[in-house]
């Protein structure tokens, strides 16, 4: 618990952009909420890899949304069932299904569609939230750490100074 809390400060202290960050954690939140075998998770890996997100975040927010999955698979049926049995999306859903690939997502299990419709409806909010709350937290807290007499003394150090060092061998 402790090293996950260090990797979760050292990925916001990180020169990281916060969309990276707060994009990381939506794409696992998905992968995390749904049953990881489906055909939707193979998609949402590749936005990973293609676009530029924080694997740290990503995999953190993937243990954090696999553990809650389980806490709402009622709420995810419940979802789930209202989506599949709606009138007006019955044909939708018979078209689907008389299709191979659609039939392989296994959209026809409520747990699968109520947890899908439930992480991409939270996915914006959840993106923007993320953005907000690391922007403010960068401004305030990481902005009042480093006046700290204490974070004063430490860079002012010799070990900060061979830190520096270190880390800039490591980025090149």
């Amino acid at each position: 618990m402790i090293k996950l809390l260090a990797k979760l400060l050292r990925v916001l202290n990180s020169e990281t952009q916060p969309g990276q960050i707060s994009l990381g954690f939506c794409f696992a939140m998905i992968i995390g909420l749904t049953p990881l075998l489906s055909l939707h998770n193979l998609l949402v890996l590749l936005l990973v890899f293609i676009f530029r997100v924080n694997l740290a975040a990503f995999f953190m927010g993937l243990a954090l949304f696999t553990g809650i999955a389980y806490l709402l698979d009622p709420l995810f049926h419940q979802l789930g069932l209202a989506v599949l049995t709606a009138l007006s999306l019955e044909s939708l859903w018979t078209s689907l299904y008389q299709s191979v690939w659609w039939r392989l997502e296994h959209f026809n299990n409520s747990i699968v569609m109520g947890s899908l419709v439930f992480s991409i409806g939270l996915f914006v909010p959840t993106l923007l939230l993320l953005n907000l709350l690391i922007r403010r937290y960068r401004q305030h807290v990481l902005a009042w750490v480093h006046k700290t007499k204490i974070m004063q003394v430490f860079k002012a150090s010799k070990l900060y100074e061979t830190y520096q060092t270190l880390s800039a061998w490591r980025n090149v």
